[in-house]
Order: C-alpha cells, then structure tokens, then sequence
C-alpha cells in the first residue's frame, strides 16, 4: 500500500471512481468479501485510466474499505453495505485540510504524543530527540531556516511516544506543514532565543519523566503559533485567491 500524503487528494477522475464503486456496493453487485474486479476491467467498464484506478483502490485501502492479498487479488472489507456506503460518502466530502486545520490537529495530537513520551521513552530515544534539539538550536543560532529540524524535534518525541498509530498521524500531516510553512513563512520571526528555550524546557520534562510538565510546557510553546495562525488565516486565503 501506498504512503498516504495530504499533498496528493483525490482528483475529480477519482471521485468519479469512488463513486461508481459506491454504487455498485449499493446494488450489491459488489458485496462485503467479493474480489473487487481487475484494474483493466474497472478502467474499461467506467471509462478511466488504469492509473486512477490503483490510485483510487490505494487510497480505499488506507481507510479499510479495501484489502489487497498477495497472490489473491483486492477485496472489499467485510462491513455492512450501510457502513461501506456511509464511509465512501465521507470519503467524498472530504476535502484538503487548509494549513489551520493542519495545525489544530497536530496541537491534539502531540499534547497526547509528549505526555505518553514523557512516560514511556526509552534512553536511546531521548538522546534522539536530544540531538534533534542540538540540530535545530544549530540553525537558529546561525540564522537559518530551522522548519524541519523543528518539526524532526517534534517527530522524535512522537517515537518516543510508543504509540505507533499517533506516530503514524503525525508522519502523515508533517510533509504538509512544512510545505505550508515555506510557502507563507509561518513562524519566521519566532524562530528566536526564546523559541529554543521552550524547546529545552519540553526536552528537561521528558528527560524527568513528568507528563504533565511536558503537556503545559508544549501548550505554551504552541500558543505562539496558534495565535500566528489565527492572525494570518486571512492572508492566506487571499494569496490562495491570487495564485
């Protein structure tokens, strides 16, 4: 199965896949368990390429809604045809998460990340993340862009979690808020003393073990870019407007 990236959303030929595929799980003419059919025979029967095809069974597979057995061909998962048809609807109203979204998720999701980091990390693990904060002090103190040693901090502590499914959201949305880091320079000015301070001060309570420390000092270290973000939502819908 594919990695799944926020950058790469369905397109209009996939909606239209989708949706064919939602309506011939409605007719039961695909049931729950039933072998979906070749992509070759798909492509041809709706009209699309057999690219879009794979994307589309690549991207139905990450919500479960498919499975692909070596040697045996892609199946429909086995839940009722109402929950099947229900979650291709969502899947069909989803749309590109925009950059504050982005950033709401990633602030729920690491408040949970560092206070089980705090109680589960491992020696090894601390020192990774002690290097991604040697890293990252690096290049602020020499005036460089320090977004993705930033974000590699974040990471680090996210592995350090144990949880491999938080883990696993936070690889997913990070390309996406780097992207949108470089593309409206979000937080350039904070990248400052005092931004490597808080980054220490989460370090220092991870290394104590003490989960609720960790969990105040990364609310205050997110506080400042909450409230950059809210500052400059409008900004960026008017330069989406423009390009």
């Amino acid at each position: 199965m594919q990695e799944f990236s926020l950058n790469s959303f369905k397109s209009p030929e996939e909606e239209q896949i989708i949706q064919k595929l939602k309506e011939l799980i409605t007719s039961q003419k695909l049931k729950p368990g039933d072998r979906l059919p070749s992509e070759r025979k798909l492509s041809e029967e709706f009209g699309v390429s057999r690219g879009n095809v794979r994307e589309v069974i690549q991207k139905l597979e990450f919500y479960g809604l498919l499975k692909t057995l070596p040697q045996s061909g892609t199946f429909v998962a086995n839940l009722g045809v109402p929950a099947l048809s229900g979650m291709i609807t969502d899947i069909l109203q989803l749309k590109k998460p925009d950059f504050k979204s982005l950033v709401e998720s990633r602030i729920m999701l690491e408040m949970q990340v560092v206070a089980l980091a705090s109680e589960r990390r491992t020696e090894a693990q601390l020192k990774n993340i002690e290097e991604a904060l040697i890293a990252y002090k690096n290049k602020v103190e020499q005036n460089e862009s320090a977004v993705e040693e930033d974000l590699m901090f974040h990471l680090k502590i996210s592995e350090a979690s144990g949880n491999p499914v938080l883990n696993t959201l936070m690889l997913i949305i990070t390309p996406e808020i780097i992207t949108n880091f470089e593309k409206y320079h979000v937080c350039k000015n904070s990248m400052n003393g005092e931004n490597i301070i808080e980054h220490q001060q989460i370090y220092e309570a991870i290394r104590e073990k003490n989960p609720e420390k960790a969990k105040r000092e990364l609310q205050f270290h997110f506080k400042t870019l909450y409230e950059y973000c809210n500052k400059t939502e409008t900004l960026m819908n008017i330069n989406e407007s423009i390009f």
